[in-house]
């Protein structure tokens, strides 16, 4: 067999690789989920081609061929919805019509996989890695070239939009690249194994090649500008609404967000840096600049302001808080620019007019409270699931990556119970997602109400939620998950609007740490972590199998550091 049969599969590694960097470089968002979906059928071409070329039946062969074109069709359909998040069009698709745009595509997939009366693809010998296509293989190729062509105009008709951001038409001009590059290697790919066939020997992983150097573009897209994240999808209409300038920055100083009022003060877009002795350097400062510079550049606990006039007269008030994360560390800077011209206008002019002079520091101080509000807001939806209001697995991760050292080095005893309801895609089916996350919801409520107040429950995914027990054995795991267990099964949730009552339970899966073989630090924390995820799952899975609504415990009881 040829090296270069071999590229296939590197290139799939390479795609592995990159799902697994943005698994845990970015906040996962429903929206993120989207784009897993959409790289997972990316990786089936690549390795589908490579499993074509090592295996010896021809069945099997046609099998790896036609779920390789299948992954392909779904492939497109997962790039047009892809670009219809990144443009913001989703919000006019209704069920019916997300539905219908992945008909073409399931049906031209069914075509591909089943490929009646070799309509599709026969082998030219004894087997189908030396092949030809037949009319229904040109029928797909139209649906997948459908596809594109649609999603080339969403990404065009958002580029040509008066009402797209700067940001997101550089967000699109890299996306039409990447999607050029994965286009360009197709067409190369057909023209040379198809078109050519007769004249040149295959040429394996063009396609493979062509998909992975434009999930480059899309993974720097989404790592870089930050199109999914959480925050700014949900908060991107409160700051557009307030009249102030916003501007907020990473702990590097780097712009994470900005309002459209702040283009009335400060010309600067999402990604660059922010310099604040240059900006003040270039404006006339009204007072000791000392006085918020040493606050500012020491992350005070406090909110600080100056005042600032430009070149053209206009006065402005420019107020900083600091960001803090869960665990008290300061994460970035939260700017506010307040023009204050006319109030400086009427104290010159009227000077004893203490009212609408202390009306406008009511007025400020107000300011003050909305946004130290929208801080708080902030920073509980980074924490925590919208859904069923528990925690979320980033928050999870963060807290063990804290307590994990000292529980190793102080031999403190710790659980993970990790459980999902049962049958939980057949109340979908039947009630639909709306009762789907009712259910979700009531089910997280009762659970929080039967653990300790020192234990933590969040959402792991899904149906699927993790509980933290600090400071537990085995013993007392066992108890609180029949605890869960039992008030799960007695708990009823009544559906809208039919106030039909349903009942579900759960499997649960117990982990414990309670004997410990070092004392030293695990060397990468999260890869640890990782690891003990993976151990509590095999009990939650030992549970279903074995009959669901039960509680199985893991065999692992030692750590090693």
């Amino acid at each position: 067999m040829s090296l270069s049969v071999w590229s296939d599969l590197f290139l799939f590694a390479l795609l592995s690789v990159l799902l697994v960097y943005i698994f845990f470089a970015v906040r996962i968002t429903n929206l993120h989920k989207v784009y897993f979906v959409f790289h997972f059928f990316m990786m089936l071409w690549p390795l589908c081609q490579f499993a074509t070329h090592i295996v010896q039946e021809p069945r099997v062969q046609l099998l790896y061929v036609t779920l390789s074109f299948a992954a392909c069709s779904l492939l497109a359909s997962g790039w047009l919805l892809f670009t219809l998040f990144l443009t913001g069009s989703e919000k006019r698709l209704s069920s019916k019509s997300v539905v219908l745009m992945f008909v073409p595509a399931v049906f031209s997939a069914l075509l591909a996989i089943f490929n009646p009366l070799h309509l599709f693809t026969s082998p030219k010998t004894d087997n189908y890695v030396d092949r030809s296509y037949g009319p229904l293989f040109w029928l797909v190729m139209a649906v997948i070239i459908g596809y594109l062509l649609t999603s080339l105009f969403v990404l065009l008709r958002s580029l040509r939009s008066p009402s797209s951001s700067v940001s997101l038409k550089k967000q699109i001009r890299i996306v039409l690249w990447g999607g050029f590059v994965l286009a360009s290697f197709a067409a190369l790919d057909i023209l040379l194994n198809v078109g050519l066939r007769s004249f040149l020997p295959i040429i394996p992983g063009l396609t493979s090649l062509g998909i992975f150097i434009a999930d480059l573009f899309f993974v720097f897209v989404i790592t870089r500008y930050k199109v999914f994240d959480l925050v700014t999808i949900a908060h991107e209409d409160i700051l557009n609404t307030i009249p102030h300038g916003i501007l907020v920055l990473d702990d590097q100083e780097e712009v994470v967000e900005a309002n459209r009022a702040l283009s009335l003060f400060l010309g600067i877009e999402v990604g660059e840096r922010f310099d604040i002795d240059a900006f003040l350097s270039s404006v006339d400062v009204v007072g000791d600049r000392r006085h918020f510079l040493e606050p500012y550049k020491r992350k005070e606990r406090d909110l600080f302001q100056i005042e600032l006039s430009s070149g053209s007269g206009v006065r402005f008030l420019l107020q900083a808080s600091p960001i803090f994360d869960a665990a008290q560390l300061p994460i970035g800077h939260i700017l506010t620019f307040q023009d204050v011209s006319k109030e400086r206008q009427l104290v010159q002019e009227l000077n004893r007019k203490n009212d609408v002079l202390h009306e406008r520091n009511l007025s400020l101080d107000r300011t003050r409270q909305e946004l130290s509000k929208a801080n708080l807001r902030l920073e509980e939806m980074a924490l925590t699931d919208s859904l069923t209001r528990c925690y979320n697995r980033h928050y999870l991760t963060q807290r063990l990556t804290r307590e994990m050292t000292a529980n190793v080095e102080q031999r403190i005893p710790f659980s993970f119970i990790l459980f999902d309801i049962d049958f939980f895609k057949t109340i979908n089916d039947r009630y639909g997602h709306v009762a789907g996350d009712e259910v979700l919801y009531r089910t997280a409520r009762i659970v929080q109400q039967s653990i300790r107040s020192t234990d933590v429950l969040a959402r792991y995914g899904g149906e699927e939620f993790i509980l933290y027990l600090p400071c537990t054995d085995r013993k007392m795991a066992q108890k609180i998950a029949e605890q869960v267990r039992d008030a799960v099964e007695k708990n009823e949730v009544t559906l809208e609007p039919t106030q039909e009552r349903v009942s579900v339970t759960v499997s649960l899966g117990v982990l414990s740490i309670e004997d410990f073989e070092h004392e030293q630090v695990p060397d990468n924390l999260e890869e640890y972590l990782t690891h003990l995820f993976a151990e509590v799952d095999k009990p939650l899975y030992q549970a279903k199998k074995n009959g669901r609504n039960r509680i199985e415990l893991s065999d692992t009881r030692r750590i090693s550091g």
